[in-house]
């Protein structure tokens, strides 16, 4: 199995979760990671370079997902605009250059652990999960957990990580921090605006997405 690895702080305990699952799972001999920003695990997924990958909400319309995504409620953080009179798009990015667009908010879209730093320096931003919020009421899922096959395997990884509260080790929160320049404190409190389990309502945020995009494109 080829699993396409984003390496945002946004997934730090799905990926401390996958580590233990690997270990006391058969499929261990088998696991591979092709690691990537959002934009190009999306290339790769509908490649079939990889066989299962969060995938960008907007690309992930016709492929088979399981219930686990990424999705924020209130606020992110991470996904933000800086306003300006010029338009720029995040190269990283897919669905949250478009979220910018339906939301009419022009300025450099910044998304990930990059746009999370300036987020903890500044405050000249927009956080766009916040506009989506106050204007529809609704979660926003940015991406989906998307396999081509073995269904089985995924609703697995599924259950068990939604089964428990994952604890990341100091070590490895330590790294994330150096390579981020992001304190652990602050790593741990953004992490507490991130949610995982695909739910009713963060369903009814992913169709209304949808069906804003199609008014905007």
């Amino acid at each position: 199995m080829i699993f396409g690895k984003i390496q945002y702080l946004n997934l730090l305990p799905f990926h401390v979760f996958m580590k233990s699952f690997i270990r006391d799972s058969a499929s261990k001999m088998s696991m591979e990671y092709k690691r990537g920003v959002p934009s190009k695990i999306n290339r790769d997924f509908h490649a079939h370079r990889v066989d299962a990958a969060f995938i960008s909400s907007i690309s992930a319309q016709k492929s088979k997902y399981v219930g686990l995504g990424i999705i924020a409620k209130k606020e992110v953080k991470s996904v933000i605009v800086i306003p300006s009179e010029k338009h720029k798009s995040d190269l990283e990015s897919a669905s949250s250059n478009l979220l910018a667009n339906i939301l009419d908010i022009e300025g450099e879209v910044l998304i990930g652990d990059k746009a999370l730093k300036y987020a903890l320096a500044h405050d000249d931003y927009v956080d766009l999960v916040k506009v989506w919020s106050e204007r529809y009421n609704l979660p926003f899922i940015f991406a989906l957990l998307c396999y081509h096959k073995d269904k089985k395997l995924y609703k697995r990884i599924e259950r068990e990580f939604l089964k428990h509260k994952v604890k990341i080790p100091q070590y490895i929160l330590e790294k994330a921090s150096i390579s981020t320049q992001i304190s652990k404190k602050e790593i741990l409190s953004y992490l507490k605006l991130i949610s995982y389990r695909v739910d009713s309502k963060s369903k009814r945020g992913l169709h209304r997405f949808y069906k804003e995009a199609k008014r905007t494109t």
